[in-house]
């Protein structure tokens, strides 16, 4: 019967799938008429001469699909473009513009699947190039946030648990803390950020930070309830045996809580993996969530839908890993 359940909701999912991706194929098809260019007036051409810009740089560009708010500032580089392709391309000087594989077909706002498929074949097939600081591979820039995840979560456990046993094993300190708990825990993660860029000063350590603030209450409440809640019975029997308290800690209410403690950090290295991306999105420099943000600035949404998946992705697996963990914690009472 649950294989039977399993296999009827697999078809159900593949079916979903398949209707969503060709409805998104149908409303973003766009027959091609030519290559994709940008049609510059005499007054912006001018311009571009002006700051020295050859005319045959500006008519390449142009065809590329480059705004005029990007040559300008090729145009201020003072390069020609041949030293500009020797140093890396454009991106790789940190200017933000599309490229021929990666932009939209001609007439979409909006990538077709087919689109994104393409770019993210291209990402799976080589996701450790380096082109320069704006334009790292997307295996790389997803090191950096798993990275400053793992950072931030792993101080938030070192906290929370031990202090989350302490407040479970003494009902006043659960009680008189309570309330503080109860109004820091709801506050967004972004409004966290303000506070640490201004009080820490450096962007990667007030990163850091709000994971770790934010990471911390899901695992201190749920260990504090799970201790607490912990069946008198066997705290009882474990004071008959004359256990210390540490034993007992240890060999009764530890594992009689682990699954809500697992549950709680379950919990927490969601909002985690959520709060890394909007960070980086502040932020920038490095990360998936600065990908993201990057590849918007510069209209690549196909580049972009791809960096969305691959976050999806990653937080399914993350989730994965700990509901497996809670599983093997279980006990039957």
């Amino acid at each position: 019967m649950i294989r039977n359940l399993d296999m009827r909701s697999s078809l159900l999912s593949l079916v979903i799938l398949i209707a969503g991706l060709f409805i998104w194929q149908v409303t973003t098809y766009v027959p091609d008429t030519g290559p994709i260019g940008v049609e510059l007036s005499q007054a912006e051409e001018d311009a571009l001469l002006a700051n020295n810009m050859l005319p045959e740089d500006i008519e390449f560009y142009a065809s590329q699909g480059v705004e005029f708010a990007q040559l300008e500032q090729i145009a201020s580089l003072n390069l020609s473009r041949d030293m500009i392709e020797a140093a890396g391309g454009i991106r790789a000087l940190g200017i933000s513009v599309p490229d021929q594989d990666s932009a939209p077909a001609p007439g979409s706002l909006f990538p077709s699947p087919t689109l994104v498929g393409k770019e993210l074949w291209a990402t799976v097939t080589d996701p450790f190039y380096v082109n320069g600081t704006n334009d790292m591979g997307y295996g790389i820039q997803m090191g950096y946030s798993l990275l400053r995840v793992v950072i931030g979560y792993a101080l938030a456990a070192l906290v929370a648990i031990p202090l989350g046993f302490l407040i479970g094993m003494s009902p006043m300190v659960y009680k008189a803390l309570d309330p503080f708990i109860q109004v820091l825990k709801p506050i967004s993660p972004l409004a966290w950020m303000p506070i640490a860029l201004f009080t820490i000063g450096d962007s990667e350590l007030s990163s850091l930070f709000v994971i770790f603030i934010c990471s911390l209450w899901p695992m201190l409440t749920n260990t504090a309830f799970g201790v607490a809640n912990v069946r008198a019975d066997w705290v009882n029997v474990a004071r008959t045996h004359e256990l210390s308290a540490l034993r007992t800690a240890v060999t009764v209410i530890l594992p009689a809580a682990a699954p809500t403690i697992i549950t709680g950090m379950r919990i927490s290295i969601g909002i985690a993996w959520l709060v890394i991306v909007a960070a980086e999105m502040l932020v920038g420099g490095t990360g998936i969530g600065y990908v993201v943000w990057n590849e918007w600035n510069g209209l690549r949404l196909d580049r972009m839908i791809v960096a969305i998946l691959l976050i999806g992705v990653v937080g399914m697996l993350l989730d994965a890993a700990f509901a497996r963990l809670q599983r093997a914690v279980e006990y039957a009472e």
